[in-house]
């Protein structure tokens, strides 16, 4: 049971050591400009492993258990579904439904853990293979497999690169299950932290703020919803953050203080951040250097809040 990107690996892993008696993915959904009706990403790659699929347009009509009893399966793997499974439907199959979670539990539960881990500033995360109940990530953690979040990494990149780690953790995790070797250890709810779904909102950049909070925002909204600020009165989107030491002199936070081959440097509250990339609305996007050879950001421009619509 799986929809984006992140869950294909762990699709193809299980396609490839098990037999897959059924993938649940969520409905078709209108993407692009055109708003065309697009498959998500797991339902692409079952087809393509030539699996039958359903898409159940909820978890509560009864559909979905029907259809997972009838699969003859022991077990349902759950990788970013999207949905809240109710108690029938974690109880359909005899050995019930285990999850991969992109954190290491109880840190970070929720429907946005890899993107929190990155703007909160966070230098490790991993993967956590986890027996669901009815909480929300609350379950006992069966295997969990740890990785460094390199200082420069964006959510995007940090999601591609767990993914395959998550696949390869699920793949023991399922041997060790078979085995009997197992061991399904109960979390610490104490000490659980939580990552919301992702606004739009939790772009808006704000540089009043320590320079290494903003380069983690700007990385951790990357690639959705965008790190947003305002030059020149127009909205523009900002990438590749990192902070670096204050700049001596008077300076007001978003200020841009220099533009070099690296990019521009920005005043921030307590240091300043250099941004590699900015797209402006409707435009592609461009290195600092390229966008400002057009003459659309200069040295003493102000990078401002996008105040919410």
């Amino acid at each position: 049971m799986g929809s984006p990107e992140f869950a294909v690996p762990s699709l193809r892993a299980l396609a490839e050591h098990h037999d897959v008696a059924l993938v649940v993915s969520q409905p078709d959904k209108p993407a692009g400009r055109g708003g065309q009706l697009t498959a998500p990403a797991v339902k692409q790659a079952a087809q393509a492993l030539g699996l039958p699929v359903i898409q159940p347009r909820s978890a509560r009509t009864g559909e979905l258990c029907e259809a997972m009893g009838a699969s003859g399966a022991e077990l349902a793997v759950v990788v970013a579904y999207g949905k809240i499974l109710p108690p029938p439907v974690l109880e359909a199959l005899p050995r019930g439904c285990i999850n991969v979670h992109g954190s290491l539990l109880p840190h970070y539960r929720g429907a946005a853990p890899v993107q929190w881990a990155v703007i909160r500033g966070e230098t490790e995360t991993g993967v956590s293979i986890m027996q669901l109940d009815e909480g929300m990530d609350t379950g006992p953690v069966l295997l969990e497999r740890r990785t460094a979040i390199g200082p420069d990494e964006t959510a995007g990149e940090l999601l591609a690169r767990l993914a395959p780690i998550g696949a390869q953790a699920l793949i023991e995790a399922l041997a060790a299950l078979a085995a009997g070797t197992a061991r399904a250890i109960p979390q610490d709810h104490a000490r659980a932290t939580h990552a919301l779904m992702l606004a739009k909102t939790d772009g808006v950049i704000d540089f009043a703020q320590p320079a290494a909070a903003v380069a983690a925002r700007i990385r951790g909204v990357d690639p959705w919803p965008g790190a947003q600020a305002v030059l020149r009165g127009q909205p523009v989107k900002l990438f590749r953050a990192r902070a670096v030491e204050r700049q001596a002199g008077d300076r007001a936070p978003g200020t841009v203080l220099a533009i070099d081959g690296g990019g521009a440097r920005v005043a921030c509250a307590d240091g300043d951040v250099v941004i590699a990339e900015i797209q402006a609305a409707g435009r592609k996007r461009l290195t600092l250097p390229q966008f400002a050879l057009g003459r659309a950001i200069a040295v003493g421009d102000v990078l401002a809040r996008q105040e919410p619509a």
